[in-house]
């Protein structure tokens, strides 16, 4: 396969080429992005895209070419049947039935043809892609972006609010020493006409949703309705910020999600779905704001750019995806969270790490770690996204919290689906310079620098 080229600028707006799908059009500060998948004799060809970037300025466009080379494709007419091909995947994902298929190229010379089938299981959306001639599975992929862990639904979390690292989860129950954590807060940008947690920008589809007529949702963390409280307020906190950024299209939707039918101690974001799941085991994921603000990072880029860091090949974007999400919960919570020697804020999940975490402070993922590029991959995202975060967290500090995110937001429009920590800094680079000046970029890049990305 090609791998996707730098993007280059031309002064007019280049023709597109033929043989292209608009996948979508999202605004951001500095200017227009069209994602398009590439197409082959009017099939999709798989991670094939194009991209244009238009500058609100200037009008300049710059081209992101993801298209891959397709050679020697014996035939469009499948030797299996979609139904076969649903069935054969169907069983090996615990019986449940595909959601969807359709025909597809995957690239190469030969290229072949094939039938991808989408399934739905507890665990998530699996894509698999099967030879559409012999029937044979070439690749299998679950779609969900996973943060581990499980949480608070306090605000930040109790952890937090009662400086005490000796709290526990207890099997759900409001004991005494959890009390002094609750605020209660605003439940803005709810649907007016419902009586549910359905609203502008967070969707509450858990199983046996709390209702209230008077749109009054007050609970404790014994009660069910405590989690998808905290998921609604959690969402939409953090899409009221990013509005205050000045981005009007980011994930600017209402987002999915639930606090039930996973019973294990994870979270995960699902492209496919675009919904957020959030697990029960131990401390109730959803009771943990800085878990919640990591999956609805992983949305957000799924917004400003399809299929990010699903590469099977390259794990680089998968870790950048996790990297941010941490560095997303770290932000958030610099809102209202003290940054205290006993809770420091670069320690992700304090509240939810205390049930699989013995070390104090308890922390999921620290966003103020050592780690140097390339010498500390180790090829597991969550582990090589703490050197993407940490240059985030350094960017933050040397530009502020506002300018910082404001320039980490608008770079993500323009990062390859699987972009390398690199291309991706060398993006972030030109972005501050595009808002703040030379003097920001020089800060950025070397926020990048101290991590031996550039």
């Amino acid at each position: 396969m090609v791998v996707a080229g730098a993007g280059t600028a031309a002064q007019a707006a280049p023709a597109v080429p033929d043989g292209l799908r608009t996948v979508q059009v999202r605004q951001s500060l500095l200017g227009t992005h069209t994602w398009y998948q590439q197409l082959y004799r009017g099939l999709p060809v798989l991670g094939g895209f194009y991209a244009t970037h238009t500058d609100a300025a200037t009008g300049e466009v710059t081209v992101q070419d993801g298209r891959l080379d397709v050679h020697g494709l014996a035939t469009q007419t499948p030797a299996v049947a979609a139904d076969h091909a649903r069935a054969s995947v169907a069983g090996r994902n615990g019986g449940q039935a595909a959601a969807r298929s359709e025909l597809a190229v995957l690239p190469g010379n030969p290229a072949r043809l094939t039938w991808v089938v989408v399934t739905r299981t507890g665990h998530g959306t699996v894509r698999t892609v099967l030879d559409a001639g012999s029937g044979a599975t070439l690749k299998e992929q679950n779609l969900v972006k996973e943060a581990t862990g499980t949480g608070t639904v306090f605000d930040p979390n109790p952890v937090v609010a009662t400086q005490n690292e000796s709290l526990t989860d207890q099997d759900d129950a409001d004991v005494p020493g959890l009390r002094r954590a609750y605020r209660k807060v605003a439940l803005t940008h709810l649907d007016g006409r419902g009586t549910t947690l359905q609203g502008d920008y967070a969707n509450n589809i858990s199983a046996d949703p709390v209702r209230s007529a008077k749109r009054e949702f007050e609970y404790n963390r014994s009660q069910r309705g405590f989690e998808q409280v905290m998921g609604y307020h959690g969402i939409t906190s953090a899409q009221e910020y990013i509005h205050t950024l000045g981005f009007r299209d980011v994930n600017n939707e209402p987002q999915d999600y639930a606090t039930t039918g996973f019973d294990e101690d994870n979270s995960y974001y699902d492209p496919d779905t675009d919904g957020i799941t959030f697990g029960t085991g131990g401390v109730d994921d959803a009771e943990d704001i800085e878990v919640i603000w990591h999956e609805y990072g992983h949305a957000i880029q799924d917004d400003q750019v399809p299929g990010f860091g699903e590469s099977e090949v390259d794990l680089e974007a998968g870790s950048i995806g996790e990297g941010f999400g941490d560095y997303w919960a770290f932000t958030m919570s610099q809102a209202n969270s003290p940054d205290t020697a006993r809770t420091p804020l670069a320690c992700i999940a304090d509240w939810d790490s205390t049930s699989y975490t013995d070390d104090v402070p308890h922390c999921l993922r620290r966003t103020d770690g050592t780690k140097m590029y390339p010498a500390d991959l180790e090829g597991e995202v969550h582990a090589d996204g703490e050197i993407w975060s940490r240059a985030l967290f350094d960017i933050n500090h040397a530009l502020g919290r506002t300018r910082a995110n404001r320039v980490i937001l608008e770079a993500q429009f323009c990062f390859d689906p699987n972009t390398t920590m690199p291309a991706a800094a060398r993006t972030t680079v030109k972005t501050a310079r595009a808002l703040y000046g030379q003097g920001a970029a020089d800060q950025v890049r070397a926020a990048f620098h101290a991590r031996g990305i550039l």
